[in-house]
């Protein structure tokens, strides 16, 4: 009998070309090397960024491992304000949206629980009466469980005062899922100056430029103009496309509203001339209106793309829009469950055709995402029994969301050195800070840039988790930080007290 030991096993390691590590017995490491290097890898992987999981936050990490084994520091806790994650900073749950979720997972019993109410139920039927088996376990068609789709070509169709089609609409993994799909199609396939360029607002969501990054796209970016409360500015589209036309194919622009990271909601007449010039530019639309049920601000209101491309007449309502949606944001904030759908409009026949394709090869999204869309579009109705509680549940969360952004942006601009917008939607304000030379220069030494050495040292003395402005883009020059206004009030006005003073230490330091 051949008996294993440390030593024979050498022997045959050595013989596979292997060899013996001391901390295990055999490693995985190859004479001839990895097949996969940093030097040999998809260079256009390696340049991909995004701030807002970046390393700042993995330092927050840290931080948060060094303050649960009793290391002191000047705060007790880091309070998150990097990523739109509402449930990690203490959001609940909607009742009704978890109970149909729970039914869609465990409907044999929970059908027949008198503790659920039956709204709920027939929300949960539904849907199983669409999924394969009746089962959320089965794959959907690729586009995503047909009666989900009906219920939001519904939601689209009250919202806009305009047909929706459910064979407009495919579910996707969350909306950056959608997004990544639809600028797929975009690409060129071609290196250099005939490569897809993607108009992108600066400040930006990092999805985009990752994105773009990974494609081998060129981005295009055209500023928001911060002194006009980040609205958009045709004559600045105009310079940011001519100038990028030598160097790319532009093929699409991307509009964020309410906006991320800048809280601004755009104005109907700001959406139609956008909707101009893209006509004009023979430009494919991509709406990201994740955020439209985030409004705040008095005087404000969400127009989605397709509502007012379509009321402009036959010049404009038959171009390209993709406009994208997402449970993770709203009132619901439900981010884990990665739900999302993307309409997209008026596609050549033949392209939807390869959109089909390029979808079945995901297979399909999450159906428990899919489900939990399902309720986002077809909630509670006058008379039904879970209406009250789901409007209040609802109206809490949207009204704490406009006393947190009220507070915010109070409390920045009564900061010496800080100006900040109105936090109109969305979840984010964007403030601007000056920075004194002498901090510059710091930073400099250090290798940083001004805004990530201010947001480091932010952290190490708060706790206080933010995400430097140049992950997002900014006009060169300024400095900004993104925070979201998510932490529950008290938490927040907490947060805003340690950053006021540190901010008036920081700035005194450097004068």
């Amino acid at each position: 009998m051949f008996r294993i030991t440390e030593q024979n096993l050498s022997v045959f390691c050595a013989r596979l070309g292997l060899y013996l590590s001391h901390k295990s017995p055999v490693s995985k490491m190859s004479v001839r090397g990895k097949v996969l290097s940093v030097e040999n890898m998809n260079p256009f992987v390696k340049n991909m960024e995004y701030a807002v999981r970046g390393p700042i936050v993995i330092r927050a990490g840290e931080i948060e491992q060094e303050l649960s084994k009793g290391v002191k520091k000047n705060f007790t806790d880091v309070i998150r304000a990097n990523i739109g994650d509402c449930h990690a900073t203490g959001q609940k749950p909607l009742t009704f949206l978890r109970q149909v979720a729970a039914i869609c997972t465990y409907p044999d019993v929970l059908l027949k629980d008198p503790n659920f109410p039956s709204d709920a139920k027939d929300r949960a039927q539904r849907i199983l009466d669409g999924c394969g088996g009746k089962s959320i376990g089965a794959y959907s068609d690729s586009s995503g469980v047909r009666v989900i789709r009906e219920d939001i070509a519904r939601y689209i169709t009250e919202r806009d005062g305009q047909a929706s089609n459910p064979d407009d609409i495919f579910l996707s993994t969350g909306a950056s899922d959608g997004i990544k799909i639809i600028m797929k199609l975009l690409m060129t396939g071609q290196p250099g100056k005939e490569r897809a360029g993607v108009m992108i607002p600066i400040p930006q969501y990092p999805l985009y430029t990752a994105t773009i990054a990974e494609y081998n796209a060129y981005p295009i970016g055209y500023y928001l103009n911060e002194d006009k409360n980040w609205a958009l500015d045709v004559n600045e589209l105009k310079r940011s496309i001519d100038e990028a036309k030598p160097n790319c194919k532009p093929r699409a622009i991307v509009i964020i509203n309410p906006g991320n990271p800048t809280g601004q909601v755009l104005t109907k007449e700001n959406i139609q001339d956008v909707i101009k010039f893209a006509k004009e530019q023979n430009l494919f639309i991509m709406a990201d209106e994740v955020y439209q049920h985030n409004v705040y601000a008095k005087g404000s209101q969400f127009f989605s793309f397709k509502k007012i491309l379509t009321e402009m007449g036959p010049e404009y309502n038959t171009m390209e829009l993709a406009s994208f949606m997402s449970t993770s944001k709203g009132y619901m904030g439900e981010c884990g469950f990665r739900g999302g759908y993307c309409e997209v409009i008026n596609l050549d026949p033949d392209v939807r055709a390869m959109l089909l394709k390029s979808i079945s090869a995901k297979l399909c999204s999450s159906i428990s995402g899919q489900a939990v869309m399902g309720v986002v579009v077809n909630p509670p109705k006058p008379g039904e029994p879970s209406y009250d509680v789901f409007q209040k549940e609802k109206s809490t969360v949207l009204g704490q969301l406009a006393e947190k952004a009220t507070m915010v942006t109070e409390t920045f601009n009564s900061i010496e050195g800080i100006t900040c917008n109105e936090v109109q939607g969305a979840m984010y304000a964007f403030p601007q800070i000056k920075l004194p030379q002498k901090l510059l220069e710091a930073a400099k030494a250090k290798g940083q840039a001004p805004d990530a050495f201010y947001c480091f040292n932010l952290l190490e003395e708060t706790g206080i988790c933010v995400v430097p402005g140049s992950g997002f883009g900014q006009v060169e020059g300024t400095y900004h930080f993104r925070t979201t206004i998510l932490p529950p009030v008290e938490k927040l006005r907490e947060m805003l007290g340690r950053f006021k003073d540190f901010h008036l230490k920081f700035m005194a330091k450097y004068s």
